[in-house]
């Protein structure tokens, strides 16, 4: 389900801080494509407008008095779903909050920052009216996670992937908005002896890759963990791309490495950590000896990474547009012809079994 197009976005504000809730309707009302239809000082007041508003998105703070942005979240899932966006604090107690919000329902999240920074105000503007409209335009409908383990094997299918006879040696996974429930629905489904070294681009900030990495390591079968500089992709290992930075790989003795780098030195990109960087490197390192996936989420990065690995003569896997929470990603691929196969979400993780394993 989407918004009707030509309407304007109609904001519900809930946080306990008069000075946020302040600061995010004086950056959401002159926008001329949203009206904020009202605020809450807390979960009890939150859920109480949402079912009498009905607003098409509610910015959620996580952390309020009385109730919690969680516990608001779930009551107005069961009473009146709305698209909800978490606002969160750039710590690793607001990183956990954060997904589990993700997890009960809420369409995407956004680091709080308060700062006196006119740099870091500008950019936590621009990130708030992105994901206000982004969630917007995202699939609501989605399925709760139900994660798979252990899987020893992938399950018998009736017919065998035609890109069997490719060859693989790493997988690389990238994913942006609605892409942390979409990697841990895809990894959970990958079988804990899986024979080849996984890496993953996510757009997050820094503080989150490193308490996502622990919670998908709790919830799959496969080793999980946040990358350092210098870790060697190993197979039946997946590492998640550092937050706040770009992550490219590098041949290191007889196998690959990772190399954490600034994302000054590669100002052309704008989505960190990059997947294009990520894909693009990875695919130059190993010949093009590798799957490239694309998940759920907003704008294009991945498509110069995924084009790369196909002229490398890997092979490119990408989600469909009805599990996407937004389409963004998988349809730059897609209508730029570099697209192998485009599968639902609950598939991905089994086919990326029968391609590489």
């Amino acid at each position: 389900m989407t918004l009707t197009q030509g309407k304007k976005i109609r904001v519900l504000v809930v946080d306990d801080s008069s000075f946020m809730r302040m600061a995010i309707r004086g950056i959401l009302a002159p926008d001329p494509e949203i009206e904020v239809v009202g605020s809450a000082i807390d979960g009890v007041e939150g859920v109480a407008k949402a079912i009498e508003l009905r607003p098409d998105i509610i910015t959620m703070d996580v952390e309020m008095p009385r109730m919690d942005g969680i516990t608001a979240l779930k009551q107005i899932m069961a009473k009146a779903p709305t698209r909800v966006l978490m606002v969160s604090t750039l710590t690793n107690e607001g990183a956990r909050a954060t997904f589990e919000a993700l997890e009960a329902g809420a369409v995407d999240y956004i680091p709080k920052n308060v700062t006196d920074s006119a740099d870091a105000q500008k950019v936590f503007r621009a990130e708030l009216l992105h994901k206000v409209k982004g969630a917007a335009v995202s699939i609501f409908s989605r399925k709760v996670v139900t994660p798979v383990r252990p899987v020893i094997a992938p399950p018998r299918r009736t017919a065998s992937s035609r890109f069997t006879h490719h060859k693989i040696n790493y997988v690389g996974i990238g994913a942006s908005t609605g892409g942390p429930v979409a990697l841990q629905e895809v990894l959970s489904r990958i079988p804990v002896n899986f024979p080849h070294g996984i890496i993953v681009a996510i757009h997050m900030p820094r503080a989150f890759t490193g308490p996502y990495a622990e919670r998908l390591n709790a919830k799959c079968s496969l080793q999980i963990k946040e990358a350092v500089d210098g870790d060697i992709l190993k197979p039946g290992q997946v590492l998640v791309a550092p937050g706040g930075q770009h992550t490219a790989l590098v041949r290191q003795g007889g196998g690959i490495a990772v190399k954490t780098v600034p994302t000054a030195e590669y100002p052309q990109y704008i989505y960190v950590p990059s997947v294009d960087l990520m894909m693009t490197t990875l695919a130059d390192i190993c010949n093009g000896s590798m799957l490239g996936v694309i998940l759920t989420g907003m704008g294009n990065d991945g498509f110069k990474g995924m084009q790369y690995l196909k002229s490398k003569g890997g092979v490119t896997l990408v989600q469909n547009q009805e599990t996407s929470t937004i389409y963004g990603m998988p349809k730059s691929c897609i209508e730029g012809g570099v697209a192998d196969e485009v599968m639902p979400l609950d598939e991905i993780g089994f086919e990326i079994g029968r391609i590489a394993g």
